[in-house]
């Protein structure tokens, strides 16, 4: 049973917030090229969940952030023909997708590969 101070509608949806962030990073770590989600210079980005955290994914009701690090170059041939700024915007789409909200992603770091 929720708090007497909060409303059973502020409890659901925070439920349904904590499950959106986990999809969202369940599926931003799936995009070619992302390596890992990264919770920014203070490791202030992420999502608070009662025990948890979901780093890298931030949202509210209004809009989100989602921040990466990228291999460079890629490691394969499809991820190799996608820049930067296409997997962020790929990032992008499927964080808005499941969000509901507008995303803005930010690649943090560059993670090196090796070169062909």
């Amino acid at each position: 049973m929720p708090p007497e101070d909060v409303a059973p509608d502020d409890v659901a949806r925070e439920m349904d917030s904590a499950e959106r962030a986990e999809r969202i990073a369940h599926a931003v770590l799936s995009v070619l090229g992302v390596v890992r989600l990264d919770g920014g210079r203070f490791g202030e980005v992420a999502t608070y969940l009662p025990g948890r955290r979901v780093t890298g994914v931030s949202l509210d009701d209004e809009s989100g952030e989602v921040h990466i690090v990228v291999a460079w170059p890629a490691t394969d041939e499809l991820a190799r023909s996608l820049d930067l700024l296409a997997t962020a915007e790929n990032v992008r789409a499927v964080a808005q997708e499941i969000a509901g909200v507008p995303i803005t992603v930010t690649v943090e770091d560059i993670v090196a590969t090796g070169r062909d």
